[in-house]
């Protein structure tokens, strides 16, 4: 609220905080004891699940908390670890009601991305903080910060973002520059406030950032220093951020991005996505030929997977669907040979575009951890 310039020096702004966790607490066991007078209800929680529903449930009040777990008891007369969806469904409607992060629901999990076993085994080893980060925090550790992750389009930047969301059960928010960005002077500064303030109130959380350079690509002023105005506000945010927050930020173009995005302590880990080889090109086609009711085991895939030397995992795709399109128009069954002759007829990007895949795999070699 904006206040006259006569009466801005008489007033004081009050941030009242928001419920604590033993608010939370209280507030299920009171919400226990009250639907049961009426009839029976089964809690099936152990210790770990009640304190992972709890965590979900930051960045809602107490009123908003109250009727979610209510209306989720009274269904079925069960309070379960499923009832944690109808928490993050709520927190879905409430980052709508900013209009600044985008939520994304996350299907995806790791299993569904071949290979990448460097950046698996990483997650991995950090996914007993994320389920229970104040044991971690006891044992010395704190949560995660996040990792960026740059690579050759199309190899599965994305795809990872979505999955670790999905595999360490945490809502996934995008943040989309567009929505910063404001004609009037300080609104695109205030706006990136309220998203980084959104995102903590919601934590635990994973918020995706997916083509970095393209929200604060170094160099210009075309804009009036605004994009420069928000990377400064944004590695402060990174360095200081309070609430258990995992950043996963994607990027294709590495000469794009400001040099302080890269210093250690930005990020956990900076990963390089490479270009599949042959046993994991193998591996994509059997995924998408399966994902489309397709017996995998029809087909030949380690003829496919060599045939389809320096093509991505979006290029393998599309190389399926062009497969399925033709033989759907011909009446036919998509067989090996079809998906050769769509391989022979599809140019890659590493080939397109070789020199600029070449030089991003010499700037990753002795400065990222190779994903792959």
């Amino acid at each position: 609220m904006e206040f006259p310039e006569t009466l801005r020096r008489l007033v004081t702004t009050v941030q009242l905080p928001g419920p604590g966790e033993e608010d939370y607490r209280d507030l299920i066991s009171q919400i226990i004891r009250d639907v049961s007078r009426r009839r029976h209800v089964e809690v099936a929680l152990s210790q770990d699940e009640l304190d992972i529903l709890v965590r979900h449930m930051r960045g809602l009040t107490l009123l908003e908390a109250e009727k979610i777990l209510t209306k989720a008891i009274i269904e079925d007369g069960r309070l379960t670890v499923d009832d944690i969806r109808h928490v993050i469904d709520a927190k879905k409607s409430v980052v709508e009601r900013e209009g600044l992060l985008e939520y994304y629901p996350v299907e995806a999990t790791l299993d569904s991305i071949a290979d990448l076993a460097t950046l698996k085994a990483w997650l991995a080893k950090r996914r007993e903080v994320v389920a229970r980060p104040e044991k971690a925090e006891e044992f010395g550790l704190t949560f995660p910060r996040g990792v960026l992750l740059l690579g050759v389009p199309g190899c599965g930047k994305s795809l990872s973002a979505k999955a670790v969301a999905a595999e360490w059960r945490l809502p996934l928010l995008k943040l989309d520059p567009s929505n910063l960005y404001n004609k009037y002077i300080g609104e695109s500064e205030r706006n990136f406030k309220r998203a980084m303030e959104a995102a903590e109130r919601m934590a635990p959380v994973v918020p995706w950032i997916d083509e970095l350079e393209k929200a604060f690509a170094s160099g210009g002023s075309e804009d009036g220093g605004v994009s420069q105005r928000i990377l400064g506000s944004f590695l402060s945010w990174m360095q200081d951020r309070n609430g258990d927050v995992f950043i996963v930020a994607t990027a294709n173009d590495i000469s794009r991005l400001p040099p302080e995005f890269l210093r250690k302590g930005r990020f956990d880990e900076i990963f390089f996505v490479d270009l599949p080889d042959q046993k994991t090109r193998s591996e994509i086609f059997r995924i998408h030929l399966s994902n489309r009711g397709k017996a995998a085991e029809e087909f030949d895939l380690t003829e496919l997977g060599a045939a389809s030397s320096g093509f991505s995992g979006s290029e393998i795709e599309e190389v399926v669907v062009s497969g399925l399109y033709g033989a759907f128009s011909e009446g036919s069954a998509v067989t090996t040979e079809a998906l050769l002759a769509e391989i022979s007829q599809t140019r890659p990007l590493s080939v397109t575009m070789s020199e600029k895949v070449e030089s991003l795999r010499a700037w990753a070699r002795d400065r990222a951890v190779m994903a792959n």
